[in-house]
């Protein structure tokens, strides 16, 4: 498999969710998939069923810190060091992974925590250019940076045309996590 890089990008809902049907298409086919995520910790519905699908490992984010313009600095700095260390993780896997096996990474916010300065962005940089060439990288969140729209290969934009949030209607589990 030649592996590319996907964004999932936009201010819709379905990003995380198009990345979890990727990881479940991908397992699917006997495809090594390692999931990650970024600025949410792992209460939502689908990482409760990509637990149970064979060949899906998972990197777990312990830790949240709420929206990045609500962190205080010390927050600012404590997340940087933890979300780095799951960046760190998740690449190791992915890479030990597509040793053996045609492998997906998908790195779920990694694109807010990258534009934020929550991890290292020529660490990441770095990564992706010199990825293994069976290993498809999936990112998601909004408005990615312009060298990381120029690594992709594929970018899908999920725009918001209407949200319950707008009336007032709060995340609702097994919807919208």
């Amino acid at each position: 498999m030649e592996g590319l890089i996907q964004i999932y990008c936009g201010d819709g809902k379905g990003k995380t969710t198009a990345a979890t049907g990727q990881a479940v298409r991908s397992a699917g086919a006997g495809l090594t998939v390692v999931f990650s995520r970024f600025l949410k910790t792992d209460g939502s519905g689908e990482l409760t069923v990509l637990r149970d699908i064979p060949g899906v490992v998972m990197i777990p984010c312990e830790k949240s810190f709420g929206f990045y313009f609500q962190m205080s600095e010390e927050q600012k700095k404590e997340a940087a060091i933890v979300y780095q260390e799951v960046f760190r993780q998740a690449a190791a896997a992915a890479i030990a992974a597509a040793e053996k096996n045609d492998t997906v990474l998908i790195m779920d916010e990694i694109i807010a925590t990258y534009n934020h300065g929550l991890v290292d962005r020529e660490e990441l940089l770095d990564f992706l250019r010199t990825k293994p060439d069976n290993l498809e990288v999936v990112m998601t969140g909004r408005g990615p940076a312009p060298e990381l729209m120029e690594a992709a290969d594929y970018v899908s934009e999920i725009k918001k045309v209407k949200h319950p949030f707008d009336k007032g209607i709060v995340a609702r589990r097994g919807i919208e996590y």
